[in-house]
């Protein structure tokens, strides 16, 4: 965002495009951030006061017979962030805040959908459609003369287990066009409400495959040329461990203020990057949420 006024030549529209492309990629740090876990936590405050219910089919029905199923929380909030990941730049910009719950097995944030196959005894089984914006060569100062890795889909399964307060998961996910990687996280979260506030941490690991690390930390040798950075072949691993805690306070049945904060950890040939200016990446939220 700040680099386009830094551009003398270029016009109004292009400050104005910039602003809306560093926008839409704060909706990839919902992958890091706790907030996407936010309607999660919600749902588990609301179970301490409302027995569950077996699933009934019958609620996948006509949609606009439906509308009073669906949970719908929406907010908004500001970010602080690195401009990229491995970036020691960062920037404060608003951040949407949206999910939504139809039934007991849909899910929608602004990431993707996500549907739970199957559950029984804490244990689920699901799979999720969204996408993965890429990155912009205009993102930072950092990736001048890298080029743009484009958008791409992203396909995936969830895995978890949950038991009173705590729960253990893994997911995959794919991407279709963009970088065309894989990536797998495993992690442990824990969620406590007391009286009017509702606790969560979470501790992840992620393993990227060989084209994911070679698009977002790997540079070619044109790549090399055009930044004046060394060439770098950046193979598969473990790239990063995730250390997140949020706070949400209900300052009425439907208002909500939460914040989150944490880090994460770049590791193997993420670290070592000619891209990366510093393997800690921190982060912090605050946002205003509204529950339907």
């Amino acid at each position: 965002m700040t680099h386009c006024k830094a551009r003398a030549s270029r016009t109004q529209q292009c400050r104005l495009d910039r602003q809306a492309l560093r926008l839409a990629a704060f909706t990839t740090a919902l992958a890091i951030l706790p907030m996407a876990a936010l309607a999660a936590d919600l749902e588990t405050s609301d179970a301490a006061i409302v027995p569950p219910q077996p699933f009934d089919t019958a609620r996948y029905g006509d949609f606009r017979d439906r509308l009073a199923d669906w949970k719908v929380t929406v907010g908004a909030g500001a970010i602080y962030m690195p401009e990229y990941e491995g970036s020691d730049k960062f920037d404060i910009n608003p951040f949407p805040i949206f999910s939504a719950e139809f039934g007991d097995r849909v899910s929608v944030d602004i990431t993707g959908v996500t549907v739970d196959l199957y559950e029984t005894n804490g244990f689920r089984v699901g799979i999720k459609g969204g996408y993965e914006l890429g990155r912009k060569e205009d993102d930072s100062d950092y990736l001048r003369g890298l080029g743009d890795i484009d958008a791409g889909g992203v396909i995936g399964g969830i895995v978890s287990y949950e038991r009173g307060p705590f729960e253990v998961y893994g997911k995959i996910d794919k991407t279709i066009g963009g970088s065309d990687g894989l990536t797998g996280t495993v992690g442990t979260k824990a969620s406590y409400r007391y009286e009017r506030f509702i606790f969560s941490a979470d501790v992840s690991g992620t393993w990227a495959d060989d084209k994911h690390m070679a698009s977002y930390f790997g540079i070619t040798a044109g790549q090399s040329a055009g930044s004046g950075l060394a060439q770098y072949d950046a193979e598969a691993g473990v790239k990063r461990v995730d250390l997140k805690a949020s706070i949400t306070y209900m300052v009425t049945e439907n208002w909500l203020v939460t914040g989150s904060a944490g880090a994460g950890f770049l590791l193997g040939d993420a670290k070592d990057s000619p891209l990366v200016k510093d393997d800690v990446q921190p982060f912090a939220m605050l946002g205003v949420v509204y529950r339907f």
